[in-house]
């Protein structure tokens, strides 16, 4: 019972004897626990007698019996050797049953969420203590639960998980995702629209980006800010979801999934996302050329296209291929090697784990990542938008050399970075409408 005043007392942060809703919403925040408004309510209210909107340590106890009759058959299933603590040979044999293959840093990860004493081992009472603050209903639940909190991403698309089980690939729960995943992607890129429609301005006419703005919202309205928008919406989704499969698919083919080195991983990635970018480019060429078009002739999506085709030509469609996939390598590179690092060192310290932290660690590996590949990326719209830009034909139609000494003749160095504020400015909504959607639109697809 001591350790149950223990933990009780942990979570009452202002020494008021009870455990609040506020309270223990935090700590579930801080294990990274999905859902934690939601599961933090419906606890106190289930075990809440009394009716004051939180728990005094003999309800709280009620809580942990109920936990501890339900749990403690499914604790000694995952200890494989009965040696009263699971480590993470357990956690990697658990994932198996499930069908799912999850690589030996992973496990270390779910252990070190449990594992109160540093012993890379965890306990029954370490294991309590993660089942009374993660309040799962089965194995099954658990297991996602986990996986969730490995899968945190910041940037301007949502990420999608790696490792899935077969139940996940095949069935409902898959499609469950994708259809989540698609719908908060989908409400993230309109809410951001307008600051998308102002980067690619910045990237192709710089200074004159803002006045050439105004004109338009006042000749289009408001409404205009979102030329394009339909486009981005419908190349999104797809593509993750194409690319996903692609390196899922490569995982399988090599054998070899759960000795993955970092550079074959790095290498699967660029291969899947190349793969999947080159479907889809015709889509980033069109957004781009909508986000360009004046309000007054704006003339939709299927207009739009069989303009680039009969005025220009079929490769039209893949202006700036080059440069948008070379731009692919050092943003990748560059984002996983300082999210890795940064994420080691983390790891170390408990101060730092948290859901706003980690947050705002992802976004300095994003923003790392965008700052090396981001003159690429402005040469690839300029290329894009040969039709409307200021330059000549023959200029847009130069290579990535000539490309870079014309942007430095024209603006200096900051014309490699035109845009890029508006980037950052959007990957931050982006990424917390997508985080924080998938997880309840996909609760809500399950039901």
């Amino acid at each position: 019972m001591d350790q149950f005043h223990q933990l009780f007392k942990k979570l009452d942060k202002n020494n008021d004897g009870f455990v609040s809703v506020e309270e223990l919403k935090k700590e579930m925040k801080r294990i990274g626990v999905t859902q934690a408004d939601e599961k933090s309510q419906v606890i106190v209210k289930n075990y809440d007698q009394n009716r004051d909107g939180r728990l005094d340590y003999e309800e709280f106890l009620g809580y942990i019996m109920d936990k501890e009759r339900k749990w403690k058959i499914h604790f000694h299933a995952l200890d494989k050797n009965q040696c009263g603590a699971i480590d993470q040979e357990d956690i990697i044999d658990l994932f198996k049953e499930l069908g799912v293959v999850i690589s030996k840093q992973n496990a270390k990860k779910i252990i070190q969420m449990m594992d109160e004493d540093r012993s890379m081992t965890v306990d029954w009472g370490e294991f309590l203590h993660h089942i009374i603050i993660n309040p799962a209903e089965n194995i099954k639940d658990l297991v996602s639960s986990w996986r969730h909190s490995l899968v945190f991403d910041v940037g301007e698309s949502h990420s999608m998980p790696i490792e899935m089980t077969q139940d996940d690939a095949d069935l409902s729960v898959w499609g469950n995702f994708v259809l989540a995943a698609g719908l908060a992607d989908a409400v993230s890129r309109t809410v951001t629209a307008p600051i998308d429609r102002l980067k690619t301005l910045l990237q192709v006419h710089g200074s004159k980006a803002a006045p050439l703005g105004f004109r338009e919202l006042q000749a289009g309205g408001l409404r205009s800010m979102w030329q394009g928008n339909m486009v981005n919406v419908l190349k999104g989704t797809p593509q993750s979801t194409l690319q996903c499969l692609i390196y899922a698919q490569m995982k399988v083919q090599m054998g070899q999934r759960e000795t993955l080195s970092i550079q074959q991983r790095f290498g699967m990635g660029c291969v899947s996302g190349a793969s999947a970018h080159a479907v889809f480019y015709p889509l980033e060429v069109l957004k781009v050329r909508l986000n360009l078009q004046q309000a007054v002739s704006y003339c939709g999506v299927l207009r739009c296209a069989r303009a680039i085709y009969q005025n220009e030509s079929a490769a039209a469609f893949y202006r700036g291929f080059k440069p948008s996939i070379l731009c692919m390598i050092p943003y990748a590179g560059v984002e996983c090697a300082v999210h890795q690092s940064i994420m080691s060192w983390v790891k170390r310290d408990p101060a730092y784990n948290s859901e706003a932290k980690w947050f705002f660690f992802s976004f300095v590996a994003f923003a790392s990542g965008q700052a090396t590949s981001y003159p690429l990326a402005v040469i690839r719209t300029q290329q894009q938008a040969q039709a409307f830009s200021s330059l000549s034909p023959q200029a847009s139609n130069m290579g990535l050399v000539q490309g870079f000494l014309g942007i430095y003749e024209r603006q200096g160095l900051r014309g490699f970075y035109s845009g890029m504020g508006t980037s950052f400015v959007r990957a931050v909504p982006c990424a917390l409408l997508n985080y924080t959607l998938t997880a309840k639109l996909e609760t809500l697809c399950s039901q």
